[in-house]
């Protein structure tokens, strides 16, 4: 049986390497000179496919932290690793702080280590990070070789390098929090989806937990978003520090205020059935990455699509909320934005495979109106819509 059997490869965000007996065959303690061992070839390049797909790649290694201090002196070798772990603690608490640094979800990461007891210790604290053998490190290349690479695969090491950088420039801020975030001259810009932002789209899907309202699977928002009734919007956000690129995807489903018109202007004996404004808004799905979380973009992305709802002539706005153990940020916001459950069920739409895009046994419709004052996003972020900033 493979090692990869059941493996979920848009599951894993970082993979997290041991140092000795796993990157390099020596352990660096033990070395008579301040020289690091050599890493094995073979591993680096690993890393270096990994990136081009999107994966991170992070240490966890119980050693010295002096280690870590001579790893830096290799900028070569360091520069493939973010949030790096080097000490005497547990490779599971080490893998807790990884994840906390890199903002992702600790069961977003993958540990090959070569030692069975730090793999069976981590197995056993945190039961949803895999582990393998570094014997298992083709298997689990070969397992990501049908990801789709995206603009955004390509550059994401490089982008949460520049995190690290805007992470470190916080703490060394003077000031509050928020006077940092307007330092940051942080710019949100919001538009239907391109063709090329598609693969992007598809990707926050299946990649993102903390910030997903339905797991929508990308098979079926492929399907959605090309199928009549239905409106692809993604998000794109900048700051002084460089692009985010795009961080959000919203798929708005207008089919049940379509049909409702047409069978309207039959009843009036129309000879057309042109489509009107709908008077709902329906959103199967409402992701966005968690490297911007904590920065009030899922709030203002999910506000300026409520604004463009009423201005489209929408009355009614509704998301569907599909409750996981991850994603009760998405469930917070949702409510703050003062969206509660609803008995609607007519969002329930049939497609031409005869399934529905919203609501199932294990998921709900919320929903609000549209009338009187809405939200607005947070006042150090400014918020645009992609059109406007094109014309």
């Amino acid at each position: 049986m493979s090692v990869t059997d059941g493996f979920d490869p848009d599951g894993v965000k970082c993979v997290v390497w041991d140092l000795d007996g796993t990157l390099w065959d020596e352990i660096a303690v033990e070395s008579a000179t301040d020289d690091l061992p050599t890493p094995h070839p073979w591993t680096l390049a690993a890393i270096d496919t990994l990136a081009a797909r999107g994966v991170l790649s992070s240490i966890a290694s119980r050693s010295a932290p002096s280690v870590l201090e001579r790893l830096d002196g290799v900028p070569e070798v360091r520069t493939r690793f973010l949030a790096p772990q080097v000490s005497w603690q547990d490779k599971s608490e080490s893998l807790r702080r990884i994840a906390k640094d890199l903002g992702i979800a600790v069961d977003a990461l993958l540990l090959v280590d070569d030692s069975p007891y730090e793999r069976a210790e981590v197995e056993a604290l945190l039961p949803g990070v895999r582990t393998l053998s570094p014997e298992d490190v083709p298997a689990l290349l070969a397992a990501f070789e049908s990801r789709e690479i995206t603009p955004e695969s390509r550059e994401r090491v490089s982008r949460y390098r520049t995190e690290e950088t805007r992470r470190a420039e916080g703490e060394r801020f003077r000031g509050s929090r928020e006077e940092f975030l307007r330092w940051c001259d942080m710019r949100l810009t919001v538009g239907a989806a391109t063709a090329d932002e598609i693969p992007r789209a598809l990707e926050l899907a299946a990649r993102t937990h903390r910030l997903n309202s339905s797991g929508l699977t990308p098979g079926r928002l492929r399907e959605l978003a090309s199928s009549d009734g239905h409106e692809l919007y993604t998000a794109r956000m900048t700051d002084r520090f460089g692009e985010y690129g795009i961080i959000g995807a919203a798929l708005v489903d207008r089919t049940r205020d379509l049909r409702a018109t047409q069978d309207t202007r039959r009843t009036r004996g129309a000879d057309r059935t042109d489509e009107t404004a709908p008077a709902t808004w329906s959103v199967p799905l409402l992701a966005l990455s968690c490297r911007v979380a904590g920065r009030g973009a899922a709030a203002a992305f999910l506000f300026r699509l409520m604004e463009r709802a009423r201005e489209a002539g929408a009355e009614q706005f509704r998301v569907t909320l599909r409750p996981t153990d991850a994603n009760l940020e998405m469930r917070i916001l949702l409510r703050q934005a003062g969206l509660r459950r609803t008995d609607d069920t007519a969002t329930a739409t049939p497609t031409a495979t005869g399934a529905t895009t919203a609501a199932t046994a294990d998921s709900a419709v919320l929903g609000r109106t549209l009338h009187g004052d809405l939200p607005g996003p947070p006042a150090w972020l400014h918020v645009s819509d992609r059109e406007d900033a094109e014309a």
